[in-house]
């Protein structure tokens, strides 16, 4: 997959909104370094934009362990101010426990899965209703990636399903997908930089539109 089959498909999909739909930008910075043999520790910074604004902000920090070149679990603590719908901002802490599985099938294609379980705790701002993205969740995510040959770009796509694991209206069972397309690109030194489109839809919330995402994430590994 080529870089501008990318930029194609973002095009054609940035041209189809619906009366509900609606566009975000995110930008994360980040650190990545080695603790011991084969743990790392990472922080990042991630702000979330929309057409008000600052939407979501919220710096992370976590360890990574390399239990086998292919698993590598790890554990993500985030601290999260969020707007709500009323125009306010809410503050919340979660913990994020991942399972991460890479495996290359042929040369240059590497096929992962990561599953994840987060738990969201303390939100001063009082009772809201659930959110995918902030509050307990398992999710599941797929990732296919392929190295080209004498390129910088290595394109990606994923997809991710969220489950809701909680008694209530919107409990056991699905609450979102979203599908993403991109491209890490490598650069000289220890720098790491990666964009995507992504969208995603609140399942059994057709009044919520899709949301469509424009993501640039950079890291520095010390």
């Amino acid at each position: 997959m080529k870089l501008s089959t990318i930029l194609i498909f973002l095009g054609i999909s940035l041209s189809s909104f619906g009366q509900n739909d609606y566009m975000m930008a995110w930008a994360k910075v980040g650190l990545r370094g080695d603790i011991v043999k084969k743990t790392d520790w990472m922080v990042n910074i991630s702000t979330r934009f929309d057409n008000q604004g600052v939407a979501t902000f919220f710096p992370q920090a976590g360890i990574e362990y390399k239990v086998k070149k292919w698993f590598k679990p790890s554990v993500e603590y985030r601290f999260l101010v969020d707007r709500n719908k009323y125009g306010n901002y809410k503050s919340s802490h979660r913990i994020n426990l991942n399972a991460n599985f890479k495996k290359s099938v042929i040369k240059r294609l590497a096929l992962g899965v990561r599953l994840r379980y987060q738990y969201a705790f303390k939100q001063f701002s009082g009772s809201e209703a659930y959110d995918a993205d902030f509050d307990q969740a398992f999710r599941f995510k797929t990732s296919v990636t392929y190295d080209i040959k004498g390129s910088v770009f290595s394109p990606t796509v994923t997809s991710e399903f969220f489950y809701n694991p909680e008694l209530g209206k919107n409990g056991r069972q699905f609450t979102k997908v979203r599908f993403a397309a991109g491209t890490k690109i490598e650069l000289d030194g220890p720098h790491s930089l990666s964009i995507k489109y992504q969208f995603d839809k609140k399942l059994r919330n057709y009044a919520a539109g899709v949301r469509h995402v424009i993501a640039i994430s950079y890291e520095f590994k010390l």
